[in-house]
């Protein structure tokens, strides 16, 4: 499929390849669907330089450094040597945060999760992104 260039996005990461299938979303985006991608910063890239019309890029901040190690360590899933590595990564990640749109730190899920959904519903009512107004508003217009 790498070959093929049917995904949106791939990657290797911690030792796995992850990926997005162009078809499904393609077909999904086609009906109004929106998706929610948990991906690193070259997926981001990928997935902008490929739909930038459709592509609206947030970037989720921890509270601290100390927190990010504290909520790895909580999860009880990963050995020290992860932890460390996902650290060092994040640490990579972050660097990138200002190619983002939008930006908003995660110190409360709930509130992180809320600026998402206004977010999300901010750039749906975007002029560009709203289908039919152009003779809705040449009715109005008589």
């Amino acid at each position: 499929m790498v070959e093929e260039d049917d995904f949106y996005e791939w990657a290797h990461v911690f030792g796995y390849r992850y990926g997005t299938p162009k078809g499904i979303i393609r077909a999904a985006l086609k009906e109004g669907q929106d998706f929610l991608f948990d991906i690193d910063w070259q997926g981001t890239q990928q997935l902008y330089q490929k739909d930038q019309q459709d592509v609206v890029r947030v970037f989720i901040l921890p509270p601290s450094i100390d927190e990010l190690h504290r909520r790895l360590q909580g999860r009880a899933t990963d050995s020290a040597e992860v932890i460390a590595a996902r650290m060092e990564r994040a640490r990579a990640e972050i660097s990138h945060w200002d190619g983002y749109d939008y930006v908003i730190i995660n110190d409360d899920i709930d509130v992180c999760f809320a600026k998402v959904c206004a977010i999300l519903e901010a750039e749906r009512m975007k002029r560009q992104r709203q289908t039919g107004l152009i003779p809705f508003v040449r009715g109005l217009m008589g």
